[in-house]
């Protein structure tokens, strides 16, 4: 008799939400790697799916295996592969654990491979792209972590002085006067597992274009187990899209306990008709395939 073949891995879950992708691996226990490639940024990296390399940050959310289990790996391809030196954003606390491991690997390995961490406290930044920054967020879960929100700062002019002339607003300047104010705009928050807590009330989660958040227990009998893992059920994200004006929200980190279809049930039974269309599950390969043909053929129609 001819063996079967081996299982196939999970494919990569992909989302357009204008004008960013959202992309990557994200099951719980397994690994969690959700990228934004316009944003030069990979939210965790549990196993470092190739097109993860692209992204010259990772925003680590915690140190459980299932979300760092790739650090060494995409330190060490992006040097292999010429892309230059990564760099992984963390908790304070992980920073010293993480320089053990890689530390380690020199003696794995018999050579060491260039990187770079950031220490990121809860509400401290770091540029990563022109006027684009990284926001940590202090979070709920069983071990130290954050979330993370990308946000742009635009300057604008005083509406007090719209309508001057240039003349008018470069005296303004040159006598010391303030002409602009500094517009902050939440384009993507990620909270890693976390349960329920305060962090759901901050304007800048809140706020996020889009909001990428895990949601580990869907069964109406599971909240229980939630709780005990720290981690966000189902009922909980029926209230955070009636608070949220984020225009897409996107779950992840569901596990293989519930298949897709189940999902898809429950999904239905709980999210009120006003906010399903903008509630997307990153794994729904599916539906979110389906949802992209849709919008290739509204470009192409014109």
């Amino acid at each position: 008799m001819i063996p079967r073949e081996p299982p196939r891995g999970p494919q990569l879950g992909f989302l357009y939400v204008p004008p960013y992708r959202v992309q990557g691996v994200s099951i719980a226990g397994e690994q969690a790697a959700v990228q934004v490639p316009e944003l030069d940024v990979c939210f965790d990296i549990g196993l470092c799916p190739r097109p993860a390399l692209a992204s010259p940050y990772v925003a680590l959310t915690h140190g459980h295996m299932d979300h760092a289990a790739g650090l060494a790996y995409y330190f060490s391809q992006r040097h292999f592969q010429g892309m230059g030196v990564g760099t992984v954003v963390c908790h304070p606390l992980l920073e010293q654990p993480i320089r053990n491991i890689m530390r380690a690997w020199v003696d794995v390995e018999g050579q060491q491979t260039p990187y770079k961490l950031v220490a990121l406290p809860p509400d401290g930044e770091i540029e990563i792209k022109n006027n684009i920054y990284l926001r940590a967020f202090s979070t709920i879960h069983t071990d130290s972590s954050v979330g993370y929100v990308v946000l742009e700062r635009r300057s604008k002019l005083k509406p007090e002085l719209v309508g001057l002339p240039q003349e008018k607003l470069m005296e303004l300047k040159r006598s010391g006067q303030e002409i602009t104010r500094t517009l902050e705009i939440p384009l993507v928050c990620y909270t890693g597992d976390t349960q329920w807590g305060d962090h759901f009330d901050r304007p800048d989660v809140l706020e996020s274009q889009t909001l990428i958040t895990e949601c580990t227990f869907l069964e109406p009998g599971h909240k229980d187990r939630a709780a005990i893992g720290k981690h966000l059920h189902l009922d909980d994200i029926v209230r955070l899209l009636e608070r949220c004006k984020s225009s897409a929200v996107v779950l992840t980190h569901l596990s293989r306990r519930t298949n897709m279809n189940e999902a898809r049930q429950q999904i239905d039974e709980k999210i009120p008709p006003e906010h399903r269309d903008r509630l997307h599950v990153l794994m729904d390969r599916r539906a979110n395939r389906d949802r992209y043909e849709r919008q290739l053929r509204e470009v192409e129609a014109g």
